[in-house]
């Protein structure tokens, strides 16, 4: 048991293995995509400047910017201390990106899926989000 700022008594409640383990690769698998997305457009990937300046109509500078962007955001959700506000932050700039897939009519599961399994990745490893958010009392 231990006690939080107010003084109050919190039970410390811990994931079952098998549910930490699937909160880790869910986890691991969503900062895996975001990471190669971004690396793809950090690279300058011909597929990747194409796709983002012709079909989704971005001009050219913003590409190298969008994948700074998403590296960095992936990184503060790989990083256990801050993998909450990574993940309210990559759930901004994926509804960006669902957006953008909507207006110009592809599909919508290229952005939507990473940010499922990001966030059934932490529900999965965190107590606290599990507190926050109860499937069922």
């Amino acid at each position: 048991m231990s006690t939080d700022v107010a003084g109050a008594a919190a039970v410390s409640v811990s994931p079952s293995s098998r549910m930490l383990l699937a909160g880790r690769v869910l986890s691991g698998i969503a900062a895996l995509g975001l990471a190669a997305s971004a690396l793809a457009k950090l690279t300058g990937q011909e597929v990747v400047v194409n796709n983002m300046v012709n079909q989704f109509g971005y001009p050219a500078s913003a590409v190298m910017i969008v994948g700074v962007l998403e590296l960095a955001l992936t990184v503060v959700y790989a990083v256990p201390r801050t993998s909450f506000l990574g993940a309210l932050l990559l759930t901004g700039y994926l509804g960006g990106a669902v957006a953008t897939h909507y207006r110009v009519g592809d599909s919508l599961l290229t952005p939507f899926i990473p940010a499922v399994f990001m966030w059934a990745g932490l529900f999965l490893r965190d107590a606290r989000l599990r507190e926050l958010l109860p499937l069922r009392k």
